[in-house]
């Protein structure tokens, strides 16, 4: 047979089946700075499925219809599972929502905020709370020495 009677693959219906984005395991605790990220990323979300239907959905663009679809069934489903959470008590102990500074063995000096998976940025000094470094901090004070990763961290100041 001929090349050219051979169906050639199609491209477009390939990126067009994109795989879900993954929900992880852990509790959707956030933080309200983080529901409001998430209720803002549903509504673009829902913009973009109603700009690709009216575009004419799946029969013009189907990479755009699976990406619109593919995020509103995330956001969707993060905003359903969100768990509010606010820090607890005095500021004396690392927790959830709470900001954390801590020094290294070589003296550098880190600070971070412990938020939600889903509005967790280490660029921007928030790490998810089931991070490592998070993990080994919990429920620690100030003056506290935790082992990580072959090192030691100090908790300087918890707010």
């Amino acid at each position: 047979m001929a090349v050219a009677f051979t169906r050639e693959e199609d491209y477009e219906a390939r990126a067009a089946d994109l795989p879900d984005r993954p929900i992880s395991p852990h509790p959707n605790l956030v933080t309200a700075s983080g529901l409001l990220a998430i209720e803002a990323e549903l509504t673009q979300a829902r913009a973009a499925y109603a700009a690709a239907q009216a575009d004419g959905g799946i029969s013009v663009d189907r990479t755009a219809m699976a990406r619109a679809t593919r995020d509103l069934r995330y956001w969707s489903s993060r905003r359903a599972s969100a768990q509010l959470t606010e820090p607890e008590g005095p500021a004396e102990t690392v927790q959830f929502g709470r900001t954390v500074e801590i020094e290294r063995e070589d003296g550098r000096r880190q600070t971070f905020r412990i938020v939600g998976e889903d509005e967790a940025d280490p660029a921007q000094g928030r790490i998810s709370y089931v991070a490592p470094l998070a993990r080994a901090l919990a429920g620690r004070a100030v003056g506290d020495v935790v082992e990580l990763n072959g090192g030691e961290v100090e908790v300087m100041s918890v707010r």
